[in-house]
């Protein structure tokens, strides 16, 4: 629990940072609302985090859960182009976490939930969200699903307003406060 507490700690310090630098007056890319440069901390940090609880992480509801919690993120706009969901698909593929489980496994979960999501909306939203609410059982988990749809958003500078949304709506389902991650 100790390793946990520190994660917390350091998230809430990049979360004071960023409302602090929201306060007083720091700029981020125009237009990018509260993911200015503490934002793109965050990111880092919650990356270092997964990497180092990866030992952690190898059961099948991490896995399921994150690959839905990654649909989502591509999909949060309401639609996922061909380059969008190859690139998220590029991420899951690359990360050190996910490396755990055999590529074609994440492959097909993830492309599962891109389809439902892009055949209807709504229903693939919640069948999504269903899954993901399956690693609520294990605090180090549900957390680690979050941090994953945090640096699979992240990854291109911004989080949109829609990403942003779709990750609180995760930790609702997981029973984890948004607040722990400046949401």
């Amino acid at each position: 629990m100790a390793m946990w507490d520190r994660i917390k700690d350091q998230a809430k310090g990049l979360q004071q940072q960023s409302q602090g630098m929201r306060g007083s007056g720091g700029h981020g890319r125009p237009g990018a609302g509260s993911s200015g440069g503490s934002r793109a901390q965050l990111v880092g940090t919650l990356k270092s985090q997964l990497t180092s609880l990866k030992t952690e992480l190898k059961s099948g509801a991490y896995r399921d859960a994150s690959m839905a919690m990654c649909a989502l993120v591509a999909a949060a706009d309401g639609q996922v182009d061909p380059a969008e969901r190859q690139h998220v698909e590029s991420l899951i593929l690359h990360n050190d976490v996910l490396q755990n489980f055999p590529s074609e496994q994440l492959r097909q979960r993830f492309n599962k939930h891109v389809d439902q999501l892009a055949f209807n909306f709504q229903q693939g939203k919640a069948e999504a969200l269903q899954e993901i609410a399956k690693a609520a059982k294990k605090p180090t988990e549900a957390r680690a699903v979050v941090q994953t749809g945090f640096v699979v958003a992240g990854a291109d500078g911004y989080i949109a307003p829609a990403e942003e949304q779709v990750l609180r709506e995760a930790c609702a389902a997981l029973g984890v406060s948004p607040q722990e991650f400046g949401l």
